[in-house]
């Protein structure tokens, strides 16, 4: 089946009353509009993907580490991906996820170390297993409720700093040399998609499941 935002002759492929999971940016706004006037009503059930960037981050603020950060904190809506998140979530009773950084066996923060695409900085970075999302993807479709937000994480942020002295202990996985970094990133709360889903996490700890990409049983 093939759909396109950006081809409107493709949005007929996807069968009548079909629940949806909208795994890529929601823009343009217009065509997201757009799209949206052609789908049938309710029982039909949508889960968009969007991104823990919907948060407003606090620029000038000093405390550290950060405060974490629920589904009721303040969003940014001048970026076009979330305001067709929340178009979907408010008209169209979309549930919304908005995910952490996404890694697993084709996504190993690991490489990203060995790549020097990060280094040891004292920003935090929320992460969640590819394997978790897709379940928690699937919880949602059963069990979340419409026009509500879940964030998704494994619940435990790390700054880089330390992740890379453990891939530097138990891997030998060497950092670039650190770069100043003055942003304190984020810590995202799961408290909500563990509590109204019900979700277990296949992989809370996030060494242990690099241990397995790692041995290549992943």
């Amino acid at each position: 089946m093939r759909f396109n935002l950006e081809q409107p002759s493709t949005w007929l492929n996807i069968p009548v009353g079909a629940d949806l999971i909208w795994c890529f940016p929601a823009t343009p706004l217009e065509q997201v509009q757009a799209f949206a006037r052609t789908l049938d009503a309710p029982p039909r059930r949508i889960v968009v993907l969007g991104s823990t960037s919907a948060y407003n981050a606090p620029s000038q603020s000093t405390e550290y580490p950060p405060p974490w950060i629920d589904e009721s904190a303040p969003i940014d809506l001048t970026k076009p991906r979330v305001q067709g998140e929340e178009f979907l979530r408010t008209i169209c009773g979309a549930i919304v996820l908005r995910v952490a950084g996404i890694y697993g066996p084709e996504r190993n923060p690991l490489d990203w170390i060995r790549q020097g695409r990060v280094g040891p900085s004292r920003k935090y970075v929320n992460l969640i297993h590819v394997e978790d999302l897709a379940s928690i993807c699937l919880a949602a479709l059963e069990r979340g409720k419409p026009g509500e937000v879940y964030n998704v994480s494994d619940g435990t942020p790390r700054t880089w700093k330390d992740i890379c002295e453990t891939a530097q202990q138990r891997w030998g996985v060497t950092a670039a040399a650190a770069k100043e970094d003055h942003l304190s990133g984020k810590r995202i709360s799961h408290a909500k998609v563990r509590a109204e889903l019900s979700y277990v996490l296949r992989h809370p700890d996030l060494y242990e499941a690099l241990a397995l990409i790692e041995s290549g049983t992943e």
